[in-house]
């Protein structure tokens, strides 16, 4: 069968490796996705049972759950296994060239300027190079 340019789209991209560092990440959020709502249904609690037992928000849980929503906190994705009977685990590794994977966020270099003397902590600031 003839490659229509919808199909050619995906190969084409595939070859800029930006792009596909990111496809290759949005696979993992899909992943960590199916895997609470699948954890929930396997529970038998709806999303909204799910709300109740963590004391949070419908949005919050429906973040969880959607594959375009990342960044979520480590407690989080913690107290929802707990709620589920089971356990978050996290693993880092390195991707098959040997070198780290690239962020979504570009990395902000900070470093933490103090100011005179007898500064408090709460006075120190975070200074972005």
């Amino acid at each position: 069968m003839k490659k229509t340019t919808f199909d050619r789209y995906p190969d084409a991209q595939m070859k800029d490796p930006a792009f596909a560092a990111r496809f290759r990440q949005s696979g993992e959020a899909w992943d960590v996705a199916q895997q609470l709502a699948a954890l929930r249904e396997q529970a038998g609690l709806s999303q909204q049972d799910l709300v109740r037992k963590l004391k949070t928000s419908q949005q919050q849980i429906s973040r969880l759950q959607s594959p375009g929503c990342e960044g979520h906190s480590l407690s989080m994705l913690r107290r929802v296994a707990k709620v589920l009977h089971d356990r978050a685990r996290v693993v880092l590794e390195a991707d098959d060239a040997g070198q780290a994977g690239a962020l979504t966020e570009s990395n902000v270099p900070y470093r933490v300027r103090r100011k005179a003397s007898k500064a408090a902590p709460s006075q120190v600031q975070p200074e972005h190079v």
